[in-house]
């Protein structure tokens, strides 16, 4: 029962950088635009989150810089895409590759690698952390933890009842259409690259801030690629990530769980099994045929505004 509570108290903090980061990704290619980014806003959110805590250790100010950080980022990514219409695809990667080299050098000329800092402490519910079982697991997190919760609530509400994410969700479908009724396919679309980049950002500042407490270089590890296969797992769907993202958090989570209660399992092996499970869910989607498969109609083509075909 210990190892089972222990295991499952660390599963919310493993599973907030998998679930923003979709978010974050759902919210972009709902608007119509291919974003394969996703590690190297993690990333940047990584280094800004860590740089700030050892330049000025506050935590809320971390989190809004490796915010401002991912955006930052994806306004050079929308500008490439939206305005000089490059490949989405090869955009995406360059963007990863960029960021890969930009966030070394500068923790390198900052001093910022391999150095801890203190992070971001649980929030206190008094006597509800006393609750057997339920008590860790429910009320033993961080506050980006609830607030991960409280963002996907908000993302469904704002795509299905406010004028905003139905415009959005136009875009990313028909482009043609919207335009044709006054819709700035390109604000639109803008707004939901920069906003989910946003959300990727701090996917980024809480796997350093929240998780790891420490910088070091390439420290997204994959969570980007995975997050990508989440969001084609989940349909471009909000809480089917959130649920997704909570299964490759516990799959996260059991890593170090095993090695502490000393069960013979072969390292990599260990290492190896969220990969395994990512591969596992890209097959089961590829063979379910029985749903529709939620990708918007015009991902991944750019648009040019009385363009005929």
């Amino acid at each position: 029962m210990e190892f089972l509570i222990n295991w499952l108290s660390n599963v919310p903090q493993s599973a907030v950088p998998f679930a923003l980061a979709a978010l974050g990704l759902i919210v972009c290619e709902r608007s119509g635009v291919l974003n394969l980014g996703a590690e190297g806003y993690l990333l940047v959110g990584a280094n800004a989150g860590a740089g700030a805590m050892l330049t000025t250790g506050s935590p809320m100010f971390a989190f809004v810089l490796a915010a401002l950080a991912g955006g930052a980022l994806s306004l050079l990514f929308a500008l490439l895409v939206i305005n000089l219409r490059m490949n989405q695809v090869i955009s995406g990667l360059t963007i990863v590759f960029f960021a890969q080299g930009l966030t070394s050098l500068i923790a390198a000329r900052n001093g910022w690698t391999s150095r801890s800092f203190s992070g971001l402490d649980q929030l206190d519910f008094g006597l509800l952390t006393d609750i057997p079982v339920l008590g860790p697991i429910l009320f033993n997190q961080d506050a980006i933890v609830y607030l991960t919760v409280a963002l996907f609530a908000g993302a469904v509400f704002v795509f299905k009842r406010t004028e905003i994410g139905l415009q959005i969700r136009a875009v990313g479908e028909n482009p043609a259409a919207a335009d044709s009724t006054g819709v700035s396919v390109s604000l639109y679309r803008y707004l939901a690259v920069v906003s989910g980049a946003m959300l990727i950002g701090l996917a980024g500042g809480y796997l350093s801030v929240g998780v790891s407490k420490i910088w070091v270089d390439d420290m997204a590890g994959g969570r980007g690629w995975i997050a990508i296969a989440l969001m084609i797992f989940a349909r471009w769907q909000f809480w089917p990530a959130l649920a997704g993202a909570v299964l490759f958090g516990c799959i996260e989570a059991l890593i170090p769980r095993v090695a502490a209660v000393g069960l013979q399992v072969p390292q990599y092996f260990v290492l190896m099994l969220p990969y395994v499970a990512t591969l596992c869910a890209m097959v089961w989607v590829s063979l379910d045929r029985t749903r529709h498969s939620g990708v918007p109609a015009a991902l991944g083509e750019p648009y040019v505004r009385e363009e005929r075909r």
